[in-house]
């Protein structure tokens, strides 16, 4: 199994596939690696090397009680970008995983990255306060660990729907979408669940994401349930030097899993790669 251990003995697991310039996939909460199958398939097929990694407390990777904020989770990155010796690399980052891409390169910057593509993500900041009105309340992130901790299963399984938007009308969500979603979670430890509510709700990115000085695409979905994009990609486009900006009129949150959204983007993603 394909390992690197981090400089606080933390295991990551990784998928290392295809050859090519390579393309670093980073998911969202509560998923793991496997989330960027349908990705990872595309890029290898179209020329390049595909890499994803299971984020700390998540999936095959190491289960630690503590780490789970977004220092650490850029150096966990940076690690396993050094132990694979990664040179002109584009990453991809969905969701939570946006703030693990903006905290990397505000703390080890772009010598190293030639791209980057931001998807449905957090940055730059998610909780609703005074100088960020359109932010989601604290009363709604208090209720998602109220679930995690009453019962966590029953908790992924509810929120499905929402996360891909299989509770509006005329959707394609698939039941294995939502299974998927329930299995990738429940692979995620109840610490880390937890711990990263915390984490992705209230860091703010704004710094991070003014240091970005490499082409990045942003994708987001109108309809995004879960991190809105007013909060997001609206706002994120504008602090990024050199963007490209891609709204998906209808988009889910899971715009990478969901049947003909992942297909748009998939085709998006190799344009930005190819370009």
């Amino acid at each position: 199994m394909p390992y690197i251990t981090t400089r606080d003995d933390t295991q990551i697991y990784f998928y290392d596939w295809g050859s090519g310039p390579p393309v670093l996939f980073i998911h969202g909460w509560p998923l793991n690696a496997d989330a960027w199958h349908d990705q990872m398939k595309a890029v290898v097929d179209g020329g390049f090397r595909a890499i994803a990694h299971d984020r700390r407390g998540h999936g095959r990777s190491g289960q630690p009680w503590d780490g789970y904020d977004f220092d650490t989770f850029a150096d966990d990155l940076a690690d396993l970008i050094n132990a694979l010796d990664l040179h002109e690399v584009t990453l991809v980052a969905h969701s939570m995983g946006g703030g693990e891409l903006a905290r990397y390169i505000g703390r080890h910057g772009t010598s190293r990255l030639t791209k980057a593509v931001l998807l449905s993500a957090v940055p730059p900041l998610m909780l609703k306060t005074d100088a960020n009105p359109e932010g989601t309340p604290q009363e709604v992130f208090d209720k998602i660990k109220a679930g995690i901790l009453a019962e966590r299963s029953q908790f992924w399984k509810d929120s499905a729907d929402g996360f891909f938007g299989a509770n509006r009308p005329g959707n394609k969500v698939t039941q294995g979408n939502k299974d998927a979603f329930w299995l990738m979670a429940m692979a995620e430890n109840i610490q880390a669940g937890v711990a990263c509510v915390d984490a992705f709700s209230a860091t703010d990115f704004t710094e991070d994401l003014k240091k970005f000085d490499i082409p990045t695409l942003v994708v987001h979905g109108d309809d995004d349930q879960v991190v809105p994009i007013a909060a997001a990609g609206d706002k994120s486009s504008k602090l990024i030097p050199d963007c490209t900006y891609k709204v998906y009129q209808g988009g889910s949150h899971g715009i990478a899993l969901v049947p003909g959204d992942k297909e748009k983007f998939n085709t998006d993603l190799l344009e930005f790669l190819r370009g």
